[in-house]
């Protein structure tokens, strides 16, 4: 089995859209306050900050062929493979793998097209309908762009979407299927229907996300995507390139019970075997970037099921607090806060605490940044349906 390393990073978000202004942000945080609607928001979405050339018709010919939510892909798939220096001419394309995770693909397209069929009372929808709103749009436009031939296919496993993606890919390279993988997730859910049934099932703040604090009411939903580039240490090695990191270990788990209540067993599982196929003991995660919503439910869980893990946890934090909740994305954009808090010994807040919950008793880092050296560091990711993943990354 081969050693993977992590090559290139690529993020999109609401905070910021290269990887040194998105770990500027996270480092020092500002409250991020959804305005006064039926339906709270991220205050600043992707959106109104990214809505033009997300991606170069050099890069893509046809951009509008794209739901939204597969060109936050490319874009963050092209910066990931420049963080890399890789182009197709530095591989076999037929060796390049394309996995990306994405809960709900394609519903600003659905929106759009509801909208021009039920409201202004059109009698057709756009023939582009279907290519733009299927879950595999996003692969398949990455492999198009760069002109990988090697796996391509999504993974939709709700907010535990990209981590699974990333797992994924890492056991491809691993096993030798392919040299190099673009991994990640994508996220476009802010349209008016979606925000409506998110606000429905009661689980949306009406101000702001503070994930850990006593005076948590729920979570920031945002949109974005993070991308990385993995690559077999001897793919590398004969290129001259060094990774930024490795990936040693993945897990994942299935609470088969409850759709929404998060099980705090499903979640230690998925950490458990996280650790086991990295071959670390508990005491060697030096940081926890945890699942960490900001909802009623998941907090007191996750907290739970990292005592039954760690008995002693770790330096944790969640960066929702910061960045909003972009559900299939979200693995992807903490992956590379993750590793940004590796690279730069310093663990990133846990924003807008404002005071402790006896539930959830653990250190988070609250509101301030916090110098401390790592060199193995675990990304949660638990979901909706019960569905877990946990990933394992190490400084080489």
């Amino acid at each position: 089995m081969r050693d993977v390393g992590v090559s290139g990073l690529g993020v999109l978000t609401p905070i910021g859209a290269t990887p040194d202004t998105f770990w500027k942000a996270l480092t020092d945080p500002f409250p991020h306050f959804a305005p006064p609607t039926s339906c709270p928001q991220v205050g600043v979405p992707v959106g109104e900050i990214l809505a033009t050339d997300l991606v170069a018709e050099s890069v893509l010919p046809r951009p509008s062929l794209c739901d939204r939510s597969a060109l936050l892909a490319v874009a963050a798939a092209r910066d990931a493979l420049d963080d890399a220096c890789l182009t197709a001419d530095d591989c076999d394309p037929d060796r390049v793998a394309v996995i990306v995770g994405s809960g709900a693909a394609g519903v600003a397209t659905i929106e759009e097209q509801y909208d021009l069929l039920y409201r202004r009372r059109r009698p057709r929808v756009s023939p582009l309908t279907v290519p733009k709103m299927m879950n595999s749009a996003a692969a398949s436009w990455i492999a198009t762009a760069f002109g990988f031939q090697g796996p391509a296919f999504c993974v939709s496993s709700a907010c535990a979407s990209a981590t699974h993606a990333i797992g994924i890919a890492a056991r491809l390279v691993e096993s030798g299927v392919v040299d190099v993988a673009v991994c990640g997730g994508t996220e476009s859910c802010l349209a008016e229907g979606p925000l409506r049934a998110w606000h429905a099932l009661g689980v949306l703040t009406k101000d702001t996300c503070r994930p850990f604090s006593a005076s948590r009411t729920g979570l920031v939903l945002a949109e974005g995507a993070g991308m990385l580039v993995l690559e077999s240490a001897e793919h590398a090695r004969a290129r001259g390139f060094v990774p930024r990191a490795s990936v040693v270990g993945s897990g994942w788990s299935a609470d088969a019970g409850h759709l929404t209540r998060p099980s705090a067993d499903g979640m230690a599982r998925a950490m458990t075997k996280a650790l086991r196929e990295a071959a670390l003991r508990p005491e060697e995660i030096d940081y926890i970037n945890a699942h960490g919503t900001g909802t009623l439910s998941n907090d007191p869980t996750e907290v739970t099921a990292l005592r039954a893990v760690f008995g002693s946890v770790p330096v944790m934090s969640s960066t929702k607090g910061t960045t909003g909740h972009s559900l299939g994305a979200s693995g992807g954009i903490e992956a590379v806060a993750t590793l940004l808090a590796m690279e730069y010994g310093m663990a990133p807040p846990t924003a807008n605490f404002d005071g402790p919950d006896p539930e959830c008793d653990l250190d988070c880092v609250p509101n301030v940044a916090r110098e401390h050296p790592m060199r193995t560091v675990m990304s949660n990711s638990f979901a909706f349906g019960g569905l877990n993943a946990s990933v394992v990354f190490q400084r080489i």
